[in-house]
């Protein structure tokens, strides 16, 4: 009886082992069935590496309409605060006098709610969900879920937007500019631009 019980606490002993062996599938993937790496690329800032992208859907070809999640690695440490409003000024930067004047502040609380100060090595993922918004993740959590589809199209716009500041980084992470996906991605600017204007509630 005594061999038996100390060969059970052997097993159990080796649970916790065994599980930390298995590798963990991350969090965000659990929106997908399956993902496929669309592209990545390397944001620097005056030559600093900032961070590094990577866009990931469930099939090869990107919609910006559609379900996807952009994942950033960061190479440096930023404050909520900064990343929270560089956000807001690249919004407001694209979207202009096409947003209501009681958008930013709700944009700008739905960030301060999400984000966290990030660190080298920290990861932020946001996940697209087309008609609910955004989730948000870290490497091994979610961080925050916001119901709200104008805010997502507007903050995915950053990169996407044709417009956007950095031209090789979003063609790095869509591809080539030409063809399906160069045309979706063209859409982005008035699809962020109608979210905006229009009479549709956020879910609660």
């Amino acid at each position: 009886m005594r061999k038996i019980f100390l060969q059970a606490l052997l097993v159990l002993s080796l649970l916790p082992a065994t599980a930390l062996a298995q590798e963990a599938k991350p969090t965000w993937q659990s929106n997908f069935s399956a993902t496929q790496l669309i592209g990545s690329g390397q944001l620097r800032w005056f030559g600093l590496h900032v961070y590094q992208a990577k866009l990931w859907a469930e099939t090869a070809n990107f919609a910006p309409q559609g379900k996807f999640a952009l994942e950033l690695t960061y190479e440096r440490s930023i404050s909520k605060k900064r990343f929270v409003s560089v956000s807001l000024d690249e919004m407001r930067r694209l979207l202009g006098s096409s947003l209501p004047a009681d958008q930013l502040p709700r944009w700008e609380a739905h960030m301060q709610s999400a984000f966290i100060d990030v660190k080298e090595g920290d990861q932020l993922i946001g996940v697209h969900l087309p008609g609910l918004g955004v989730r948000f993740y870290s490497r091994d959590k979610m961080l925050a879920e916001i119901r709200d589809p104008a805010f997502a199209q507007a903050f995915f716009a950053i990169w996407f937007d044709p417009r956007s500041k950095d031209a090789k980084l979003r063609q790095q992470l869509t591809g080539a500019m030409s063809g399906p996906a160069g045309a979706a991605s063209s859409a982005v600017s008035s699809a962020a631009s109608s979210a905006v204007t229009s009479t549709a509630k956020p879910a609660p």
